[in-house]
């Protein structure tokens, strides 16, 4: 399996944000340049992520997610703020090619099910935001990371599996803008529970955590916000450096 590389754009009122452990948000640049820019680098595919996604600003929304696809000759998910199936259908008809749900698919996990019956499943990544909890495994939290929803985030990532979902985004929250590395236990966990691919988020700090995470951790793709943006690693250097150490990108 070729393993992808996948920057993330974190996008707060049309503009790239970056944050550690999902607060102390700071400009990171304007969506649709660095967009491009991605593109041009080698970027395998790209994330779109609205953190402050509302009924209020989904056409504003929208219009970045056109203005973004156009630009661009790589696949794009994009998610934030999804309840219904009308908002996969909004966001696939403006040009992404999947569609990301974290906090619905908890709250309507029959949601999953319904849009990989109507989009089929290559089409749905579930968003799955795990922190550690003490002698318990770890936990799914939802609302940008405010709400400790109680479920066991493996059985959680088995469940959307099962419902049709595609791929998971699985974020450590202990991790998140760390730059300590991934998760590689909680990875290797999830990886060695679902079959569909698992996609590795929070805590990328320098190459060698890219390859833990694709050896160790078992990912079938890597993703990373703040290295990227901040020029700190280039995605060819990246590639390199992976292409060094056996790995197939």
């Amino acid at each position: 399996m070729k393993v992808r590389i996948i920057p993330c754009l974190d996008i707060k009122d049309g503009r790239i944000v970056k944050g550690v452990r999902f607060t102390d948000l700071v400009d990171a640049g304007d969506p649709v340049e660095v967009a491009k820019a991605y593109d041009r680098a080698g970027a395998d595919e790209l994330f779109m992520l609205d953190i402050s996604a509302s009924r209020e600003t989904r056409e504003v929304t929208l219009d970045l997610v056109e203005r973004i696809a156009a630009g661009i000759n790589i696949p794009l998910t994009v998610g934030g703020g999804i309840k219904e199936l009308e908002d996969f259908e909004q966001y696939l008809n403006a040009g992404a090619d999947k569609v990301s749900v974290g906090s619905a698919a908890i709250k309507t996990p029959d949601l999953i099910r319904k849009a990989a019956d109507r989009f089929g499943s290559s089409c749905i990544t579930v968003a799955i935001d795990a922190k550690r909890v003490k002698g318990a495994g770890w936990s799914v939290f939802i609302d940008g990371g405010r709400t400790d929803t109680g479920k066991d985030a493996v059985k959680w990532a088995k469940e959307v599996e099962d419902l049709g979902a595609g791929e998971i985004l699985l974020t450590s929250m202990d991790r998140d803008g760390t730059r300590e590395g991934y998760d590689i236990e909680l990875l290797s966990t999830v990886a060695e529970t679902v079959s569909i691919p698992v996609i590795a988020s929070g805590g990328a700090g320098k190459p060698r955590h890219f390859l833990d995470a694709i050896v160790r951790g078992k990912a079938g793709a890597v993703l990373a916000a703040s290295l990227f943006h901040f020029k700190e690693l280039e995605i060819g250097d990246l590639k390199d450096y992976l292409r060094r150490n056996g790995i197939e990108i």
